[in-house]
């Protein structure tokens, strides 16, 4: 079993920009990239300009990754989500178990359960205001 943290970054409709940007500037080189539009089982509800937003990237500088989103429809990001943590394990128990310790006293953001991109995937606000995804990788 693993576990890992990775900054994740949220804008609001520039992050393709923002991606841009880091590749000049520090070197960064985009691993993966979904658009909301890629997305398995998509709303029919998503506007053409949300399709082409980013849903997902992630990028590598050195030996770190960061991972990045747009808010969807590029609407204002909360205080605290727009830099969160995203914590990785490959066992659904440890990443569930991770997120029941992180919500003691704080926030559910969004419950823990099965998504199309992940087996165990929950958002968290805890009792510090610091908010938290819990991820499970997906095994193949």
């Amino acid at each position: 079993m693993t576990v890992k943290l990775t900054p994740y970054i949220t804008l609001e409709g520039n992050t393709r920009e923002a991606i841009q940007f880091y590749e000049q500037a520090i070197g960064a080189k985009v691993l993966s990239m979904m658009t909301y539009g890629e997305m398995p089982e998509m709303p029919n509800t998503f506007t053409d300009d949300l399709k082409k937003l980013v849903a997902h990237a992630k990028v590598q500088v050195g030996e770190t990754e960061l991972m990045f989103s747009d808010a969807p429809g590029g609407s204002p990001i909360a205080n605290g989500k727009r830099v969160t943590i995203c914590i990785t394990t490959n066992d659904v128990e440890k990443s569930r178990q991770i997120y029941e310790a992180l919500r003691q006293g704080g926030h559910v953001n969004l419950p823990f359960q099965e998504e199309t991109f992940s087996p165990g995937f929950g958002d968290v606000t805890d009792k510090f205001g610091v908010t938290f995804q819990i991820y499970t990788e997906i095994q193949d």
